[in-house]
């Protein structure tokens, strides 16, 4: 019985990382036609350019990397059973897949809050008639990490020549989010066709501020449903530690049972799976 309830949640584990594996591919996909929809039709010949790197890359294998070294290094240092082994590595692996998403999360944010401040000084610069260079170059002065690098580049391409389209469309792969989008397709615009850029950006500034005041919005509303998770988890083993103080021979002798370190190695993996499934539904996109 034992043995068939730890095959179980082995395999309900198993499906579970599987299934959210499969999640992520598809959407990945689906980012990867949608993009390809936004790009031009006509293809232009030139020479091959070199990969774009990404702003704020997610590290999907270095969570279950280090949580696989954790459980080798708690089963070797405490003899800790082999199931709750299995057990703490599905959970510190899906536990540090999000902490990964949220550091993510909190750089783009960073970002895109960056952005919205250099395009008030962009167009603080243009309205005292500085030319558009010369307002970049401003704006990217007044600018920290991490968008200051970015736009640092973007300039030194446009210094050097490049095809501004081209230094463009290289800002929006090394930063794929909706608001740089936006703001690359307005410098673009401007250079092809000329004309005022101050008003079209400051309607830029005001949508990217309006997008950011509807996310802090969302986080707290959402906030109420984290906060009764983290305190379901802490009232689970804080019942857990009282009857641990109650009676001690019991309770080792329970986790020591087949049914017990199945129970156990199966009820800290469903908690793992619930954490990361409670923060997915709350994060909205819009």
């Amino acid at each position: 019985m034992g043995a068939a309830l730890t095959i179980f949640g082995l395999a309900s584990s198993l499906g579970a990382i599987a299934f959210a594996w499969r999640q992520a591919q598809l959407r990945s996909t689906a980012q990867r036609r949608v993009a390809e929809s936004r790009a031009p039709a006509t293809v232009e010949a030139e020479a091959p350019r070199p990969l774009e790197q990404r702003f704020a890359l997610r590290h999907p294998k270095l969570p279950w990397i280090v949580a696989g070294c954790l459980a080798l290094l708690v089963h070797f240092a405490t003899g800790l059973d082999w199931l709750y082994c299995v057990a703490l590595l599905s959970m510190f692996g899906l536990l540090g897949g999000l902490i990964d998403a949220m550091w993510q999360g909190r750089q783009e944010a960073l970002i895109e809050q960056q952005l919205a401040d250099a395009i008030d000084l962009l167009i603080g610069s243009l309205h005292a008639g500085a030319s558009v260079p010369s307002a970049l170059e401003s704006a990217v002065r007044e600018t920290q990490s991490p968008l200051r690098p970015q736009l640092e580049e973007m300039l030194g391409r446009l210094r050097l020549g490049d095809d501004p389209k081209h230094v463009f469309r290289a800002l929006t792969v090394r930063v794929p989010l909706d608001n740089f989008r936006l703001f690359a397709a307005c410098l673009a615009v401007h250079y092809e066709v000329g004309g005022s850029l101050a008003p079209t950006m400051a309607t830029v500034g005001h949508t990217i501020r309006d997008r950011l005041e509807v996310a802090r919005r969302i986080t707290s509303m959402t906030s109420q449903s984290r906060v009764s998770t983290i305190s379901i988890l802490g009232a689970t083993y804080f019942i857990a530690l009282i009857m641990w103080r109650n009676d001690p021979a019991r309770m080792i002798g329970f986790l020591t049972s087949p049914i017990g370190k199945t129970l156990v190695a199966g009820a800290l993996a469903l908690q793992a799976i619930g954490v990361v499934w409670a923060a997915r539904l709350s994060r909205v996109k819009f």
